[in-house]
């Protein structure tokens, strides 16, 4: 009997060790895609299995019913409870999100046109910032830059003003990184730029930033010869609730911000509102004062499951002091100089002030066309309205003695203070502006209006389990206003002879936001110069890619036409009248072709290669001789640019480490640049100076480095992350500077034939390193850290006016410690969150960054925090 019952006892322990089989797929919930490694335990015990390639996992368990912990670096772990039916139990896709994600459950749509890695098997150099971090991090008084700073190969320059940082990936600047919001590019038609001021609320509405450094995934015919970032706005969420957040920073900054979501509705309808407002009375250095709103609006409809709607609208109105870049030796003495601004009765003012709106929206429909088919839509469209004030007049040059007060170092006037006082005794004693004489001064405002409406669509198809393809479009058409117009006359009765007409113009307009959408200077108010410029885009991309558990090869190809036109207002015929010009229109045509192959080592580890080649057209601000003056084109033509780019790495992936390793060379061939310049015949006279647009041709860039980043959980509570990278980026060969009159447009000098073999790059450090960490104190306290170090980093060297050997000065090597600190209390089903920044730390204080008429300073410490309220 005793045997009996013994073996009973044994045959139940082993029914109960295996019970049945638990499987599943584990997705990424922010931004789709497998999981590859993910741990997946059963609850209470050791038995534990890592998910495939493809993020599937099946688990022997011992019970019939229980629960299984799923964990991923990065991720909050996600409990799944299951009951077995017939010994197995299929839990289907589950998705993990970043931890403490706040933006949870939130619809993306727009998948086909968003090009992120995940969407391809074959590799690329990519960093994913998510949401919780960019909630964390970039807060208030920093840009969404800020969020990219530990990222391999970027760099950030800070600079002074709000929304003016500049961003550089792989040594390339704002104007070749292709930008994409929600699958819609944003990068400026007519050269490349990103004004970051324009987009100062996108922090609050960003799900994720991915950046793609060189080649990148993206299908469209783009600018992204040093990558591609994608910004991932949310949609109108699935579930309702919202918050509350109150800001404040140093210099009297505070921010407020509301949001609130309905959820979905039965009938599948779901709307998201959020509104703030900010204001500043400094970012850092003196005169950088700031205010600005921020508005965003989704509404979103599914009537079923073939079918997704989501329409957006969002804008970031500001306005905000600026400093210009300053004299180094200035600069060094008071790393806090600003020399453009002052109070009057209305408050601080700046001579140089920033203004814009620029409300975006866009319609993004997925339609689910069958089992293997869908088709994902984007339309868009934006109104830029605003500009940029400066001086006109005597104070053109950058520091006319008559109208500043004394150098604080006692060195004489020209780089004492902006005094209002001088400037309208000065004018009060001239009556009327006369630009021809430079009698006067006043301030203007250079205003840059835009329409831009466009299309991007792309289907997919799968035509077998292993081989799929995309197919797509995208349409640009755009129109730009650009003139100059009268901010502040400073006493004057009005301001002549600076229109082709001769006329007198008397009436002012405010540098404001709002003003800007419907109040500004019709043609006969103003100033300067007056064109538009039409550029229209269309283009075509296909992708074919076939992957295998262990194997992927992709191939993409792009083309597109794009034609430019201008017309100038101020052009005037053979009597001297004033009339108006239309240039011929000039037609481009562009491609790209990218290809790579990857392979997988065990699921954990694989490598990969890619290589590309563009013949990319060139920028509108280089087809004409002085784009602000003349119809005429540049002779010869200007030709497309090439790049050739080649890039090869190996990826280590588990569940608790994830690392990366790249190297990439980029050959920049036959570039264009266009830039203002400045000649002084006679420094001791007063006025004299001849403005000049300069047009170098010829150029070509060597762009070549590596790149390593890893992320460790080293335990439950502390995460280390780190990177390193390193390049040569030089120019090779000999190029053309050809400097015209800014305001004849008249060519002026041409040098052909100048050296620039083996000068380095300048603007960007081509070595940097970090190393941060994050770390669990107790439950709902954490704290985080990044140090971040820069070298190899050359003064500006893009000047070259002459054949003279030219060796670039290197700035000193620096590094910035930034620090943060996030608390969260749990209120019921409801949370309140403390979170605390700390930039620089240590208060490194020193010269970031140079351009053509002077320095920048790193921003010395700065800090903010903040309180919000989940419900």
């Amino acid at each position: 009997m005793k045997q009996l019952l013994l073996f009973v006892m044994l045959l139940g322990s082993v029914a109960t060790f295996a019970q049945g089989t638990v499987s599943g797929t584990v997705t990424d919930a922010d931004l789709g895609g497998p999981m590859p490694s993910a741990t997946v335990i059963e609850a209470g015990t050791s038995n534990g299995t890592v998910t495939d390639f493809d993020g599937n996992f099946s688990l022997s368990v011992s019970s019939n019913s229980g629960e299984i912990e799923i964990s991923y670096i990065g991720y909050a772990t996600k409990t799944v409870s299951y009951t077995l039916s017939g010994g197995s139990a299929d839990l289907g896709s589950i998705g993990l999100t970043a931890d403490a994600n706040t933006l949870s459950e939130v619809v993306i749509v727009g998948t086909g046109v968003i090009d992120l890695a995940e969407d391809r098997k074959t590799p690329v150099a990519v960093s994913t910032i998510r949401a919780q971090e960019i909630q964390e991090k970039v807060a208030g008084n920093v840009e969404i830059t800020q969020a990219l700073k530990s990222t391999p190969s970027a760099y950030v320059s800070g600079q002074s003003g709000f929304g003016d940082s500049q961003l550089f990936l792989r040594g390339f600047d704002n104007s070749n990184i292709a930008v994409l919001l929600n699958g819609q590019p944003i990068n400026a038609m007519e050269d490349g730029r990103i004004f970051w001021s324009n987009w100062s609320g996108i922090a609050d509405v960003a799900n994720a930033i991915q950046v793609q450094r060189g080649l990148g995934s993206s299908k469209l015919a783009i600018s992204s010869v040093g990558g591609t970032t994608n910004i991932v706005m949310k949609a109108a969420e699935q579930k309702e609730g919202g918050f509350a957040r109150f800001l404040g920073a140093n210099d009297s900054y505070m921010k407020g911000t509301a949001a609130y979501n309905t959820g979905v509705s039965d009938s599948g309808w779901a709307f998201s509102v959020l509104l703030d407002y900010w204001q500043a009375h400094r970012k850092w250095s003196r005169g950088t004062y700031g205010e600005g709103q921020n508005y965003f609006f989704a509404v979103g409809y599914k009537p079923n499951d073939n079918h997704n709607f989501n329409f957006l609208i969002t804008g970031a109105p500001q306005l905000h002091g600026q400093k210009w870049s300053q004299p180094r030796d200035r600069i060094e003495a008071d790393p806090k100089w600003n020399q453009h601004w002052w109070y009057d009765e209305d408050g601080i003012t700046s001579e140089r002030q920033n203004y814009y709106h620029k409300p975006v929206m866009n319609l993004n429909w997925d339609w689910n066309i069958g089992e293997k088919t869908d088709l994902s839509t984007v339309l868009y469209a934006s109104f830029g309205r605003g500009g940029g004030t400066g001086p006109r007049g005597i104070s053109t040059s950058r520091g006319s003695s008559i109208l500043r007060g004394p150098d604080p170092d006692g060195d004489g006037p020209l780089f004492g203070q902006l005094d209002r006082d001088l400037i309208f005794e000065y004018n009060a004693g001239i009556g009327t502006g006369d630009n021809a004489e430079r009698e006067g001064y006043i301030r203007r405002a250079s205003v840059n209006n835009h329409q831009w409406y466009g299309m991007v669509t792309n289907l997919n198809h799968q035509f077998t389990e292993n081989l799929s393809a995309n197919f797509g479009g995208d349409i640009r058409l755009y129109t730009g206003d650009h003139f100059r117009q009268i901010v502040d006359l400073y006493g004057l009765n009005g301001w002549a002879n600076d229109r082709p007409d001769g006329a007198t113009v008397t009436n002012t307009f405010d540098a404001d936001p709002w003003a800007a959408l419907s109040n500004f200077a019709d043609e006969g108010d103003r100033i300067d110069y007056d064109y538009s410029e039409d550029i229209n885009y269309i283009g075509g991309f296909g992708q074919l890619e076939y992957s295998t558990d262990d194997f992927s090869v992709f191939f993409q190809g792009a083309v597109s036409t794009q034609s430019y036109q201008r017309e100038g207002r101020f052009e005037t015929d053979a009597n001297g009248n004033q009339t108006t010009e239309t240039s011929d229109q000039v037609n481009k045509l562009g491609y790209n072709l990218k290809g790579g192959v990857s392979y997988t080592i065990e699921g954990e580890h694989s490598i990969f290669f890619n290589g590309g080649y563009y013949s990319r057209q060139p920028f509108l601000d280089n087809i004409f001789t002085n784009v602000r003056t003349s119809n005429d084109l540049v002779n010869p033509e200007v030709d497309n640019e090439i790049i050739r780019s080649f890039e090869g790495g190996y990826h280590f992936q588990s569940s608790n480490i994830r690392a990366s390793f790249n190297a990439y060379v980029t050959d920049w061939a036959n570039r264009t640049t266009v830039s203002t310049g400045e000649i002084d015949p006679d420094p001791k006279v007063e006025g004299d100076e001849i403005f000049t647009n300069r047009l170098q041709r010829g150029i070509r860039q060597f762009h070549s480095g590596a790149e390593l980043d890893f992320s460790w959980r080293t335990t439950d509570w502390l995460t280390l992350n780190g990177y390193l990278s390193g390049g040569s980026w030089i120019f090779k060969g000999k190029s053309t500077v050809a400097e015209y009159n800014d305001d004849t447009g008249e060519l002026i000098s041409e040098v052909a034939g100048i050296d620039r073999q083996g000068v380095k790059v300048s603007r960007a450090p081509q070595f940097t390193t970090g190393l941060g960490f994050r770390a669990k104190v107790v439950k709902g306290l954490s704290v985080d850290a990044n140090l971040n170090y820069r070298a190899s980093h050359y003064e500006f060297t893009d000047e070259f006016t002459s054949a003279v050997d030219y060796t670039p000065a290197e700035l000193k090597p620096y590094s910035q410690t930034d620090a943060g600190l996030t608390y969260k209390f749990d209120l019921g089903s409801n949370k309140l969150t403390l979170r605390a920044n700390m930039y620089n730390v240590f208060d490194y204080i020193g010269i970031s960054n140079t351009d053509r008429f002077g320095f920048f300073t790193e921003n010395g410490r700065t800090y903010n925090a903040s309180l919000r309220y989940t419900f």
